[in-house]
């Protein structure tokens, strides 16, 4: 078999549409975007078969180190049928070679691979689905497993929750699927006369994930980057931003409407809450929000980052955009939608992850066990002490 070392744009993006398993973060336009955002110059290597025929392809991410060394990142890589275990063994020895070539320490990549069947609480399911045969293969290969991390420590998230549309029949069984603390708020942000809309302009998003972040204790890139991610998937219509636009002015006179006409002591006393808290509000313009980025393969869609205000989570329209998503991509013929991330362990302290597993849990679907991150290793010794050597680069620069 032959290794392509630069495989043209068209054969790689025709290739990757041929694999039921492809990634968005193996997608050609990711690639294109880590080297502006992080200066990760993009191979788009692949093997082809005795006819010609690509059979394994894969975005290797190489970071420059000083000495002329480098390492190697392919993330939710490979792109291929993993099943076909010649293949793997013929494409990872041809890597073997390439990182040599390249003075590269190693090479890590995170494969699209489920490791084992967890129940939504992520508990082990007993006699489930597994890959554990695959795990113990990639090992006989000489890839080294990072561990079975249960938090963030990794690349990308080793847990998410993905909903696969062939298990129900409409759409209204998937209604039916969402968990009623999810789902209420979704009925109710219908009171509030909310415009979504399809957009391209990403300032309006970054303005409320900064608000988002600092809640949940996280940095947001800068604008920059979400511009450069937008910018490359939407060449090949791999993204979208679902937007909330709110007017409170609008809505506190429909519910002063609604009010004289309300018989019922109960909702009278709901609809006055509504009013008085829309009046409170400094800002009764109308303006975004909610804004919500996802990202797309020919058969999946994943929910990517999310940004906005008090207002939003008050009317629920964070969940309301959730669920404009899931309805879209059914809508679209997608297989699945992913949640992209959570961690695998429900009951975590540390900053607001316990959180997001739960509120994502409630939206539903399965929850999916990656089975970690391998790294091919070229330079042994290196790759031992390369920790400290990048703490005390990083110290003296």
């Amino acid at each position: 078999m032959e290794f392509i070392s630069n495989l043209k744009e068209d054969e790689y993006k025709n290739f990757w549409l041929t694999i039921n398993n492809n990634h968005f973060l193996q997608s050609y336009g990711w690639g294109q975007a880590q080297e502006k955002n992080r200066n990760q110059k993009p191979y788009y290597v692949g093997l082809k078969d005795e006819k010609g025929k690509l059979v394994a392809a894969a975005l290797l991410l190489k970071k420059e180190l000083p000495f002329k060394l480098s390492y190697f990142y392919v993330p939710r890589g490979y792109t291929m049928d993993f099943t076909n275990k010649e293949v793997l063994k013929e494409f990872t020895e041809k890597l073997k070679d390439f990182i040599k070539e390249q003075n590269a320490i190693y090479l890590k990549l995170d494969p699209p691979i489920m490791y084992q069947e967890l129940t939504p609480e992520a508990q082990i399911v007993e006699n489930g689905k597994n890959n554990f045969e695959l795990y113990e293969y990639f090992k006989s290969l000489g890839y080294i497993h990072k561990g079975f991390n249960k938090l963030y420590e990794g690349n990308q998230p080793r847990y998410t929750f993905r909903t696969y549309f062939n298990k129900y029949n409409s759409f209204e069984e998937i209604e039916k699927s969402f968990s009623s603390s999810f789902f209420k708020p979704v009925k109710r942000s219908y009171n509030y006369l909310l415009e979504i809309y399809e957009s391209d302009e990403v300032k309006t998003f970054h303005d409320l994930i900064k608000l988002i972040s600092s809640k949940d204790g996280f940095h947001e890139y800068s604008l920059d980057y979400y511009q450069n991610v937008y910018d490359e998937l939407k060449k090949d219509n791999q993204i979208k931003i679902f937007n909330a636009k709110i007017n409170p002015q609008k809505i506190i006179t429909s519910l002063e409407e609604e009010l004289q006409k309300e018989k019922k002591e109960e909702r009278k006393t709901k609809i006055q809450k509504d009013i008085d808290y829309f009046n409170n509000l400094p800002n009764k313009e109308e303006y975004t929000c909610a804004s919500l980025i996802c990202t797309y393969t020919n058969t999946g869609a994943w929910s990517l980052y999310i940004g906005n205000d008090e207002v939003a989570t008050y009317t629920g329209t964070v969940n309301r955009l959730y669920f404009e998503f899931i309805k879209d991509a059914y809508e679209n013929k997608y297989e699945y939608i992913d949640l992209f991330g959570v961690v695998g362990d429900p009951n975590t302290k540390f900053k607001n992850l316990a959180g997001i597993y739960e509120y994502k849990r409630k939206i539903g679907g399965d929850l999916i066990e990656f089975i970690g991150e391998f790294d091919l290793v070229n330079k042994p010794f290196l790759y031992k002490i390369l920790p400290t050597l990048l703490k005390i680069y990083r110290k003296i620069k």
